[in-house]
């Protein structure tokens, strides 16, 4: 039964739309805060990191921090233009009040470092009327694995659980109870004009375990006042505005036209799913969101795959933002010689501290999200090989250089050792880029990957000088070319299929053209495209695969595939039919513009770990290929430039 207690959490069981969420974050962390104020999901000190609020995987045990006002009629919600600080507006019977949230952070966020606390700000201010409103605070360190401790402070409230500590502060009354560990419940009135700053912070305890109250709340002597939280806010504003005036956007309003808002939001999700240390991209910041309501296929997104951090990294090359990419290139260097040969010299992932052991797990204590479970921790897709990561590094590097960047002297030893690999292991069977779980195959995709990661070292020698012999590259290159013309396409379905010898069609093939493996009008190709709409696109959305992978059946309609569509169909003459599914994708993105891994074709509803990056990554490809195609003139964004400008010297980060 749930609790009749105005103060009381969702009652158990009760979880809100994927959809109904919003992001926070300051390039290490990442919050999930709902429509009715709720923060469900954030994760310290990293993305990796142990969840503090985890209410989004178990709405009884999981915690969370809610702000929201009694007996709200209506809200509202959205970003500070250009930004990723989030304003959400209450309506009440008997007022109006504005809540802002954001994780500060200042400065230049291209070489941006996370010396700063870790914390969270709720500015809330009151408009009209008088409003009541209710807070409730629950850590649960370490996905709720942890006993917490929770006690009252000078300047506010503490919650402790062995070294690790979150503090609150601007709540001065509150009660603790007990409800799957401590609940900090109390109120908040503001009356017109008045105004309030609630403000969490994450830290670890110099001492392993503090055992005095005093040592516990050292950092919890000293509440935000109004003025300093403001400032806080106008910095994060201007950084984030700053950052995003570097992509040309003025350029864009003419082509870009209604979709230029979805660009911006795009732009900046993926920059919020950088972590600013390393160089790190990660695929989506949420664990366990599951592909189908109540199923098993739940997994920990919290990583970063070279395939898709390569994707963003491209994405934000489009959109004018070189750094990232070239950030992501020399991480993938730097922790590529510190992994050495393990697992044939190649690693597909890594945490964003460069961890390439990502043992997975499962957490049987949560329920996870609406019942699906297992929830995991850790990605037991670590130990495969998928060799198509080898062709999106040396496509983001020939990006960067066509556009004047030069690379430095180890990272072109790196990028000949990934052509030099590629040459060697292009036989093998590998997972793919869907890392099937079962036995390694021959994947037509991975295998025009890995003619593209040739393509592009032939390209890169010219364009860098490199003295080295690329006869090996060209000759396999044909040979790869061959192989896959006379292996991977089927006559019969007049298309190609997702394996050698096999019958079943897959969605990443409809990258070929656009990787140049084959012209966009040659026949394979528009019979590729064809198979795919009468067989995996459901409702303007389609599948990645249809064949059995050794899970239960049932998943999605892929986001990220979905674009593809658009991009084939744009880059084939077939404008309208691209531009139909292009608008019908943006229709499902949620009501602050972010976008899921996937979608119920049937209903709409979002799936999979949100936001995104794949998604987003393919709204701005397709956004870009559709302006292209209907004559707009786009300097600067779209991709690969003919002819390289004079090279600009970028340094490696530190």
């Amino acid at each position: 039964m749930a609790n009749s207690d105005p103060l009381s959490l969702a009652g158990p069981g009760h979880y809100k739309p994927i959809s109904d969420y919003a992001a926070i974050g300051d390039l290490r962390s990442l919050a999930l805060v709902s429509k009715d104020g709720s923060i469900d999901w954030c994760c310290f000190p990293h993305f990796g990191g142990g969840s503090v609020f985890a209410a989004l995987l178990d709405s009884r045990k999981g915690g969370r921090f809610k702000v929201s006002p009694r007996g709200s009629s209506s809200c509202q919600q959205g970003y500070i233009d250009s930004t990723n600080v989030l304003q959400t507006s209450f309506t009440t019977p008997s007022g109006r009040m504005t809540m802002i949230d954001l994780m500060p952070l200042s400065g230049d966020l291209e070489a941006y470092t996370d010396g700063s606390p870790h914390q969270i700000l709720r500015l809330l201010s009151c408009q009209e009327g008088d409003v009541e409103i209710d807070v409730e605070w629950s850590p649960r360190f370490d996905y709720a694995r942890r006993e917490v401790r929770m006690e009252r402070c000078p300047e506010g409230w503490t919650a402790t659980a062995g070294s690790e500590r979150m503090t609150l502060s601007g709540l001065d009354d509150g009660v603790v109870v007990d409800d799957h560990g401590p609940v900090l419940r109390g109120r908040l009135r503001l009356r017109e004009g008045e105004r309030a700053v609630l403000a969490t912070r994450w830290d670890m305890m110099e001492h392993q375990v503090a055992s005095d109250a005093a040592s516990r709340c050292e950092r919890c002597d000293h509440a935000l006042s109004w003025n300093e939280a403001n400032a806080m806010t106008a910095a994060t504003v201007e950084a984030w505005r700053s950052w995003v005036e570097r992509c040309p956007v003025g350029r864009m309003e003419g082509w870009a036209g209604q979709w230029l808002p979805y660009m911006v939001r795009s732009e900046l999700v993926l920059k919020l799913l950088t972590y600013a240390k390393t160089g790190a991209i990660i695929a989506a910041p949420t664990t366990s969101l599951p592909e189908k309501m109540g199923g098993v296929r739940n997994w920990d997104y919290r990583f970063a795959w070279i395939r898709d951090a390569s994707l963003t990294a491209q994405a934000l090359i489009s959109m004018g933002h070189r750094g990232e990419a070239f950030d992501f290139l020399c991480w993938m260097e730097r922790i590529s010689r510190a992994w050495g040969e393990g697992n044939n010299g190649i690693h597909i992932m890594f945490g964003v501290l460069g961890e390439g052991e990502l043992e997975e797990f499962e957490l049987d204590h949560l329920e996870g999200y609406r019942g699906s479970r297992p929830v995991r921790v850790g990605n037991g897709a670590y130990t495969q090989i998928q060799l198509e990561g080898l062709g999106e590094l040396l496509n983001i590097a020939c990006e960067l250089v066509s556009r004047g960047v030069r690379l430095g002297t180890e990272l072109q030893k790196f990028l000949i050792a990934v052509a030099d690999l590629a040459c060697h292991a292009w036989k093998w069977p590998d997972q793919g880029i869907w890392e099937i779980r079962g036995e390694p195959k021959h994947y037509v995709y991975t295998k025009a990957m890995i003619w593209m990661a040739l393509d592009k070292a032939v390209r890169l020698h010219r364009l860098c000088g490199w003295q080295n012999d690329v006869s090996a590259w060209v000759s396999v290159r044909e040979d790869v070319k061959d192989e896959v013309l006379r292996l991977g396409y089927d006559r019969d379905l007049g298309s190609f299929v997702q394996s050698y010898g096999s019958k079943e069609l897959d969605a990443a093939n409809l990258r070929l053209p656009l990787m140049g493996f084959l012209p966009h009008d040659d026949h394979r190709v528009q019979g590729t495209i064809d198979r795919t709409l009468e067989k995996l696109t459901e409702n303007g959305m389609v599948y990645r695969y249809l064949n059995d992978d050794g899970f239960p059946a049932g998943e999605g309609a892929f986001g990220l595939c979905t674009f593809w569509l658009v991009d084939a169909l744009t880059l084939s003459g077939r404008v309208e039919e691209a531009r139909a599914v292009f608008e019908g994708m943006i229709r499902h993105a949620n009501h602050v513009g972010l976008f899921s891994e996937q979608y119920d074709p049937a209903t709409g509803e979002a799936l999979g770990n949100f936001p995104q990056a794949f998604t987003h990554v393919g709204l701005i490809n397709s956004a870009i290929n559709l302006a292209t195609a209907e004559g707009w003139n786009v300097p600067g964004l779209a991709p690969v430039a003919v002819s390289p400008p004079k090279a600009e010297v970028i340094s490696p980060p530190a």
